[in-house]
């Protein structure tokens, strides 16, 4: 069972570093520097990821030392032959959980910043902002007017017409 919690460990912390990394991408599009995108990035994610991750660790603190409710007496009950299976399983999470959440909210952020840095000393580009189009040099080209969406069709229903507006 602890091969099974490390693979949906997998899937919760990849899921945390791309939505975290994807926001920073967006605020710099919209114009911030690097360290303030990556700074203001975890601050907005942290609460979401550790709301996450603490549900996640209280869930399975029950499972984890072995309680488990008893629906047939309506009793809690210890030391089942089902809580010993996925005691390894709760355990792997809980630890898994704790510690991946200090590396999406510390080490992902470092890193997408040491990276950037490289990339752009290397000559390798960057990520333009919403303002940047086209080649350095070039105008920037006005933007096309956005055509209105068109009006709902009329839904052919016996009885009064509806209002025109």
């Amino acid at each position: 069972m602890t091969g099974i919690a490390v693979i949906s460990l997998a899937g919760v912390v990849v899921n945390n570093g791309i939505v975290l990394l994807e926001y920073v991408r967006q605020l710099q599009r919209e114009g911030h520097e690097l360290t303030d995108a990556v700074v203001e990035g975890g601050a907005i994610r942290l609460r979401p990821v550790l709301l996450t991750a603490t549900t996640a660790i209280m869930g399975l603190i029950p499972m984890a030392i072995g309680i488990s409710f008893d629906f047939r007496s309506f009793s809690l009950a210890t030391r089942s032959k089902s809580s010993e299976w996925w005691k390894g399983m709760a355990i792997a999470v809980i630890f898994g959980l704790a510690v991946a959440t200090v590396l999406t909210l510390v080490v992902v952020p470092t890193l997408y910043m040491v990276l950037y840095r490289a990339i752009a000393r290397l000559g390798f580009g960057g990520l333009k902002r919403a303002d940047q189009t086209g080649r350095p040099g070039e105008p920037v080209p006005a933007l096309a007017p956005v055509a209105a969406d068109p009006p709902p069709a009329q839904a052919n229903f016996p009885g009064p017409s509806p209002p025109s507006g």
